[in-house]
């Protein structure tokens, strides 16, 4: 019992689709009445069969519309095809047809089928007889006109309402698409800043923080001058540990961002230094009283913008750890020219012991954030950076950045970042695709093509059926009673029950045991405007009997 109530749920909620509302519900069942009413006093005034039992079935045909629009259409084709009262309903069930069928074949399937039941319901209410060549070209100019012109007018409203709900829905995607690339643009320039202040000020700060802790343990000042030097360099310690909070503050609101590969001037070089700018980075930590070395190996060979800045600023940070966990230890600093990349080395010893103010000065203030940006630089160029402690208790930073494919590496990367999170990429607009009026316009010029073709062919069959209907006065004069039947037929015309059924059962009695044809007289005077001369010849036993000459009302 369950499963029949569920299936019956299933079958009135696809019947009957929702919601239904009051209002809905109100409109529905006038538009029911009307409809059904106004099927009803068709058949009436046009004498058909059961009027009331039509205009029930058509207003239940309107409210089922919608939900079993080929079913509808199927079931008013065949009732108009008995009767002229559910034609109106025909041309409602093949717009919603048009409009709710989604599947063109199904559409198709559903108004071929209800052209044959509207043809075979006709053939069978008339009891027609006449030649197929008027039946068929009648039946389907008379479909196309109620039923398939209103589904495409139908199924073009419906498609170009659904492309209006696309093209808003996708209006507005690519607005929240644009808030959050212009947030993502903010979050990238934020890290880009940070990044700079890091490697930059980080290292001016560390140099006069090594400067002033050199200067502090120097005997030849006094204790005066030591202690202006011990204030300049706990002032240094706290802007470095102050610029590492805002570093940390800047990386955490963009970490889904990667750094920039640094500004480049109009020439193509970077604008805060490349590889020219290593020998700078050495003397500065010279002068600071680091032992620092540089060894340049291989033939020099130019390097990308990218790859030229990655390699500075790795130098830089690099030298900057090293100030600050290892102060007073010698430096290396090494430039190797390969034969498909770059490789920057820089490495340390262990730092001495200190004791005293040097011990303080050497405290580091770490943000965790030097190494990451370097890896983070090296990918985009292509390459790799390693960093770790060597087998002397040192450390060592090396990084290999290729010569070849690096701009063409962080372009793709960088396109690969800015998809936005929990959106799909925009796509392009396909090209070719036409548009639901064009295929629409293209059905109704079809259809309009069809019906004139139609119009035509049923003029000249008309015009051949009334010819082959049509006995000329001095032919019916020429025949007598008695002659053959065979040889009769050879001088009438074919005939068309087309023209003359409307004939048969007037004039005189017909004879015990004939049958007859009937034709229209020509040239026969004396009839009035709704009347027709009418030709009958009866023949039995193979030979004529009877010929009879009258009129009848048209």
């Amino acid at each position: 019992m369950e499963a029949i109530a569920r299936a019956w749920k299933t079958a009135v909620r696809t019947a009957l689709p929702g919601p239904w509302r009051p209002r809905r519900v109100v409109g529905e069942a006038v538009a029911a009445l009307l409809m059904g009413g106004f099927t009803t006093l068709v058949e009436l005034v046009s004498d058909g069969v059961a009027p009331v039992l039509f205009g029930i079935a058509v207003a239940l045909l309107w409210v089922l519309r919608k939900g079993l629009p080929a079913g509808v259409l199927v079931v008013t084709a065949a009732l108009a095809g008995c009767g002229a009262g559910p034609m109106a309903m025909l041309v409602c069930a093949g717009w919603t047809a048009g409009a709710r069928i989604r599947r063109v074949w199904s559409m198709v399937a559903a108004f071929v089928v209800g052209w044959v039941l509207f043809t075979a319901s006709g053939v069978v209410k008339d009891a027609i007889t006449f030649s197929p060549k008027l039946v068929l070209p009648l039946s389907l100019g008379l479909f196309l006109v109620l039923a398939v012109l209103p589904a495409l007018y139908g199924r073009y409203r419906a498609q170009r309402r659904a492309l209006l709900d696309a093209l808003r829905e996708r209006n507005e995607q690519l607005l929240r698409e644009r808030v959050m690339v212009v947030h993502q643009a903010r979050l990238r320039e934020r890290h880009r800043i940070a990044q700079d202040m890091h490697d930059s000020l980080g290292h001016q700060l560390a140099l006069i923080s090594v400067h002033s802790g050199a200067l502090e343990v120097d005997r030849t000042l006094s204790d005066r001058q030591r202690e202006a030097v011990g204030v300049l360099r706990q002032a240094a310690v706290a802007a470095m540990r102050e610029l590492r909070e805002v570093v940390g503050v800047l990386h955490d609101e963009s970490t889904a961002v990667p750094p920039a590969t640094g500004p480049v001037t109009a020439a193509g070089t970077p604008a805060r230094g490349g590889v020219d700018g290593v020998e700078g980075l050495v003397e500065s930590s010279r002068a600071a009283g680091a032992e620092v070395d540089l060894v340049l190996e291989g033939e020099r060979r130019p390097l990308s913008a990218a790859v030229d800045h990655a390699a500075y600023r790795i130098v830089q940070e690099a030298l900057t750890n090293a100030h600050k966990h290892a102060p007073g230890a010698p430096i290396g600093v090494a430039l190797r020219y390969e034969p498909d990349a770059l490789v920057v080395e820089v490495t340390n010893a262990r730092a001495p012991e200190l004791v005293g103010a040097r011990a303080v000065a050497g405290a580091a203030v770490s943000g965790g954030q030097g190494l990451t940006g370097l890896r983070e630089r090296a990918r985009l160029t292509g390459g790799m950076v390693h960093a770790g402690p060597t087998p002397e208790q040192g450390f060592r930073l090396a990084a290999v950045l290729p010569y070849e494919g690096a701009e063409q590496d962080a372009a793709a990367d960088g396109a690969e970042d800015w998809v936005v999170d929990g959106l799909p990429p925009v796509e392009e607009p396909k090209r070719g695709r036409r548009s639901p009026a064009m295929g629409c316009a293209v059905g109704v010029v079809a259809i309009v093509v069809i019906v004139l073709g139609l119009l035509v062919w049923g003029v000249i069959a008309f015009v051949q059926s009334t010819n082959d209907a049509t006995l000329q006065k001095p032919m019916y004069d020429q025949i007598r009673v008695g002659t053959a039947e065979s040889e009769v037929l050879q001088t009438l015309p074919r005939g068309s029950d087309f023209i003359t059924d409307t004939y048969k059962g007037t004039g005189p009695e017909v004879p015990e045991g004939a049958h007859c044809r009937w034709y229209v007289l020509s040239g026969a005077p004396g009839a009035g405007w709704n009347e027709d001369h009418v030709a009958r010849f009866c023949f039995r036993d193979g030979a004529l009997v009877e010929k009879q000459e009258y009129v009848a009302r048209g």
